[in-house]
């Protein structure tokens, strides 16, 4: 459901500005939707939400008209969530797999769970897309480091379709990065529908707006397979890219009509403004033979096919009134600057084997002006009564305004060109060529422009410590320096890699051996450090030798293990038990989750340069 716009009032605002100053509101949030949720949280408030839950989202599909514009435009209800306890899933992992403390992420925990809190209402806004792209773009995050293509966080995600308000849920991750994005791409289209595009500025953010929302829609289409629920499935997501595409379209010619020259009697711009109009009908025609299709018609909202063929209609008149115009005020010099087949679609006549050619008289102008005024006038008389009969648009009294005054425009040009003592029967009007100068992009969310930081950084870097790799703490690992030094060779960042041991040395005797990872370096967490860094600080220590602590990635059949793989390391650490890194409880078989995330590997990270450690 979309939050109904609020003014600010005298008191509206205090609560939000002790709560911004509090510092418990995150940027992007709406503050008032979640305030005035918040007040109403009584036992019989939430029984009256679940019982109407469907009926809510059902009618809250219909009633996403009312923006306040010229012609309506379709907007999309974001899908709702439930709550999500992130916390028990995370602090098993983090304590069995990782060999930390769960509990000492409780700080981490809060963050995720108040991200995903604030994402369920969103500002309609660009702070409002940051707010999910953030989120998306930590879930992409906690993909990479928590879930393996065998096991999964185990929490089960719960989320409403945006069409039919019917619940879904599933136990995977991909779901939950699949309903922000189908999110992302919806406030793309309710921040497009709020924009004035009763000026130039206000058009070119509404085609951005829908242009960005048909990307969102065709990156989910592309991603996701097997989907849980009607609005994601393959068939409602071509649709809402058909759809959003046809809208920017639309936007487009509006922009079009506003920077039209003051004389309408410039032939060429009224027939590029007719194939423009008919370019917005045939998108919309499209638009509308998908939606009758099953097994989007199953759940497409009828006002919504309802509004799409009125527009088809509404267009495709549109387009005649202004080929109308071009031939009778245009000169005709001017029109005969253009072939006839490039503008009208005439029909093949074996009689003109050199093919249609404009009249040039003007009497015969105006008769054929006049046949596509008629089309016009038919065709906006149909798109009148076609919205009759929806019942939600019906109520849309601005939509009824915009096409009675497009119908009185060329009931008004008819009869100045109908004449006392024509008895002639019209000619027919052929149809007009669809052509645009500029078609809409399909633009995929640009992720990259929000920069985030991991919530679970703490845990290292993802290119070691992750659920998908497994490895064998050592350490604290006493080293002292030798006359040729420490006996190693570093190499690369976070972690820093021991690319070879001197055989030997004394960080052979040790026990240090190439392929480690140096983690702590005399009690000091180095995950995140630089190679310069560690260098440094090896430099810097004296003759009493450094206390180092490593990691060595395991295959992955071979079980986790902080076990000592040197006698000399026995009593230094903790046993299996209290480290949390016994031999893993072997996953439950589970059945192939209905909805997939297809990604491309990623490539290994790239070693750094070849350094030797630090000499005496």
């Amino acid at each position: 459901m979309i939050p109904e716009e609020r003014r600010d009032g005298p008191g509206a605002g205090e609560e939000s500005t002790q709560l911004q100053a509090a510092g418990s509101v995150r940027k992007g949030y709406d503050t008032v939707v979640q305030t005035q949720c918040g007040r109403l949280q009584s036992r019989r408030a939430r029984i009256h939400q679940q019982i109407n839950k469907e009926l809510r989202m059902r009618t809250g599909a219909e009633n996403l008209y009312r923006e306040g514009i010229a012609v309506p435009m379709i907007p999309l209800g974001l899908k709702e969530t439930k709550e999500l306890d992130w916390s028990p899933a995370l602090k098993e992992l983090i304590s069995g797999h990782f060999g930390e403390d769960g509990t000492s992420y409780e700080t981490e925990i809060r963050e995720l769970t108040d991200l995903r809190q604030a994402t369920r209402t969103p500002s309609r806004s660009e702070v409002g897309l940051e707010l999910l792209m953030a989120y998306y773009n930590q879930l992409c995050l906690l993909d990479a480091r928590f879930v393996t293509p065998a096991r999964s966080l185990g929490l089960l995600f719960h989320w409403y379709d945006s069409l039919t308000g019917v619940p879904a849920q599933q136990r995977t991750l991909a779901f939950e990065k699949g309903s922000v994005l189908f999110n992302i791409g919806a406030l793309h289209t309710q921040i497009g529908a709020r924009q004035d595009r009763s000026c130039p500025e206000g058009t070119s953010r509404a085609v951005e707006a829908f242009q960005r929302a048909a990307g969102a829609f065709s990156h989910l289409r592309e991603k996701f397979s097997r989907a849980p629920s009607p609005d994601m499935s393959p068939a409602s997501l071509s649709m809402l890219e058909q759809l959003m595409t046809a809208q920017a379209q639309e936007c487009f010619f509006e922009g079009l009509l506003l920077q039209a020259p003051a004389a309408p009697h410039d032939c060429l711009a009224q027939l590029r403004l007719a194939q423009e109009a008919a370019q917005v009908a045939a998108q919309y025609e499209l638009v509308h033979r998908t939606m009758a299709q099953p097994p989007v018609c199953n759940y497409a909202p009828f006002a919504w096919t309802t509004l799409v063929h009125v527009k088809a209609k509404h267009f495709r008149a549109l387009a005649h009134h202004h080929a109308a115009v071009a031939l009778c005020d245009g000169p005709p010099a001017e029109a005969a600057c253009l072939a006839p087949e490039q503008v009208f679609l005439w029909p093949l006549a074996p009689s003109e084997p050199q093919g249609p050619v404009l009249p040039q008289e003007q009497e015969e102008r105006r008769k054929l002006g006049k046949a596509h005024l008629k089309r016009a006038i038919l065709g906006q008389e149909e798109a009148l009564r076609l919205h009759a009969v929806g019942r939600a648009l019906r109520r849309v009294d601005l939509l009824q305004a915009v096409l009675g005054q497009a119908l009185r425009r060329s009931l008004t040009r008819y009869s100045e060109l109908d004449l006392e003592d024509d008895f002639f029967e019209a000619t027919e009007a052929p149809d007009i060529q669809p052509k645009t100068h500029r078609r809409p992009e399909v633009r995929a969310p640009s992720f990259s422009r929000v920069k985030v930081t991991d919530i679970f950084h703490r845990l290292g870097p993802l290119s070691v410590f992750s659920a998908k790799n497994r490895w064998r703490l050592v350490g604290p690992v006493h080293v002292t320096r030798g006359e040729g030094g420490f006996g190693f060779t570093l190499r690369g960042d976070s972690p820093v890699l021991i690319t070879a041991v001197i055989p030997g040395s004394h960080a052979a005797a040790a026990g240090l051996q190439e392929g480690d990872y140096i983690v702590s370096v005399n009690g000091q967490p180095c995950k995140w450090w630089k190679h310069g860094e560690v260098v440094a600080q090896l430099k810097g220590v004296g003759d009493e030798g450094v206390s180092l602590q490593v990691v060595t990635l395991l295959p992955s059949a071979e079980p986790p293990s902080t076990g000592d793989r040197r006698p000399a390391l026995r009593g230094l650490l903790r046993n299996q038990k209290e480290c949390g890194w016994g031999t893993p409880v072997p996953a439950q078989a589970s059945p192939r989750p209905l909805l997939g995330w297809s990604r491309k590997a990623k490539r290994d990270k790239a070693a750094g340069r070849l350094s030797p450690a630090s000499q005496p």
